[in-house]
């Protein structure tokens, strides 16, 4: 069976790899890239452990092919922090202890750096929505809201 090469931005950084047609990008970040800050959870789409941005879009990546990444925009929870200075909402969630075991954190401030992208003033009801796809089995997710508004609240202040 022959290899895809595929092209693409990683987190800002022209990428290569050659890829099986039914391998999934999760696979090739985590197995190929060494790139395993995303986390396999439920490899169906449902728990957003995975989730990545493509081309700005929020994207399970347990979902997608690694052969679709061709010519994509691809950031992970790798490139979020600039060098050892982390992003506000890396910050705000050790300030506000908004996580335990590690898994759905990295989706987590994912798709809500995502959010805030998109929606630098978010009421509660709409981090609650668009984080619903994130599932978290040890915080709750009370301090994950929290954080993320007070993260927004902290970054309209800084504007």
């Amino acid at each position: 069976m022959s290899r895809i090469h595929v092209s693409t931005t990683i987190n800002g950084d022209e990428t290569e790899f050659l890829c099986e047609a039914q391998e999934t990008l999760l696979d090739v970040l985590r197995d190929d890239l060494d790139l395993t800050g995303s986390k396999e959870g439920c490899a169906s789409g449902d728990c957003g452990a995975c989730s990545v941005t493509v081309d700005g879009r929020l994207v399970c990546s347990c979902l997608m092919l690694a052969a679709e990444a061709e010519g994509r925009a691809i950031e992970t929870i790798e490139g979020m922090a600039d060098g050892d200075d982390l992003h506000p909402l890396q910050q705000k969630f050790l300030e506000m202890g908004a996580l335990q075991c590690g898994i759905c954190t990295p989706g987590v401030l994912v798709a809500a750096k995502n959010l805030l992208e998109r929606n630098p003033d978010p009421t509660e009801e709409q981090v609650r929505y668009w984080l619903a796809g994130n599932l978290c089995r040890c915080t709750g997710y009370d301090k994950i809201i929290r954080a993320v508004m007070e993260t927004a609240k902290d970054m309209r202040g800084a504007a």
